[in-house]
């Protein structure tokens, strides 16, 4: 009787240790699942004394630039925007980083929540936030350049067409006193070319972590040297100084006193002191982190609410 016991005994046994590591991978599953939508910190939620909580909604943009593909774009409407009625809203448009996608500045940098709590405050006038999607998937690398290949027009898709289907459908400040741009890391660098590019489209540009010279990424500029010159911001600066002045540009940056390329930022920030284009540069503890990024979103917010036009 005893010896019959023992294969139900085994399998008991082999069932619990079965059920024990589905269990105990389901939760690493849902740790790591949680650990990519929000890097470690908490889902992002509105403070207990903010009434009034903003929305956000997915639209897409359909662009010639990259081939006829239609890309999502995370808008985030502040709290008010549906009963505005004819109010004017001024735009910020963040860019985002590689690898990554424009729910980073959602889930984890929390802009709904930042935005939230400083109008709560009285700290801010009301923006709308724009974050596109700028390659064709999270670990693509397309550096929000216009690239050599055919479709890979990344820079028009951004200035040209997110621009034109956020003024078409919502009511924004339809020009460029209306309008901020930034990103971090990657979306950084992007926020400066792009800008340079087109001084006349945006009064502020923010770098968060982001740097001034082209990565001499092959598949996207070729190793051509032309290419790698005109997508500098450290190189273009100098030709687009009297625009940038004319136009009363605000440029906003930072990066880590640990990060890489901090110094190339200190550079970039001397050039535009010797050129006389309104700005601030600063370190802020650590390195290429989301820390860092979460902890100034604050600050970043605000700067491009006050040196934008009112609606």
């Amino acid at each position: 009787m005893i010896e019959a016991q023992k294969p139900l005994a085994l399998a008991a046994v082999a069932a619990a240790i079965v059920l024990f590591i589905g269990v105990g991978l389901m939760g690493l599953y849902r740790y790591l699942d949680s650990y990519w939508l929000y890097r470690g910190f908490p889902p992002p939620h509105d403070p207990a004394f903010v009434r009034q909580q903003g929305t956000t909604e997915t639209i897409q943009v359909k662009s010639a630039a990259i081939g006829g593909r239609s890309q999502p774009v995370v808008v985030y409407l502040p709290p008010g925007y549906d009963a505005s009625g004819t109010q004017r809203y001024p735009v910020l448009y963040l860019l985002h980083g590689f690898p990554g996608d424009p729910e980073g500045f959602v889930r984890t940098v929390r802009v709904g929540v930042v935005e939230d709590t400083l109008l709560a405050e009285n700290k801010v006038k009301p923006v709308l936030i724009a974050m596109p999607m700028g390659s064709t998937g999270v670990f693509t690398d397309e550096e929000w350049a216009n690239g050599i290949h055919s479709h890979s027009g990344w820079e028009t898709f951004f200035s040209r067409d997110v621009v034109r289907a956020i003024d078409s459908r919502f009511r924004t400040i339809p020009s460029g006193a209306g309008r901020a741009l930034g990103g971090l890391s990657e979306g950084g660098y992007a926020s400066l070319n792009i800008g340079l590019h087109h001084p006349s489209e945006f009064r502020v540009l923010e770098s968060w972590s982001g740097y001034e010279k082209a990565d001499d990424v092959k598949s996207i500029f070729g190793g051509r040297q032309e290419l790698l010159d005109r997508n500098s911001p450290l190189l273009t600066l100098s030709k687009v100084a009297s625009k940038l002045r004319r136009e009363h540009a605000y440029v906003w940056f930072y990066t880590g006193n640990e990060d890489r390329d901090r110094r190339q930022n200190a550079r970039f920030a001397a050039e535009l002191t010797r050129f006389r284009i309104a700005h601030r540069f600063f370190l802020s503890d650590g390195g290429h982190t989301w820390r860092i990024w979460r902890d100034n979103a604050w600050a970043a917010v605000e700067v491009a609410s006050n040196h934008v036009a009112d609606g």
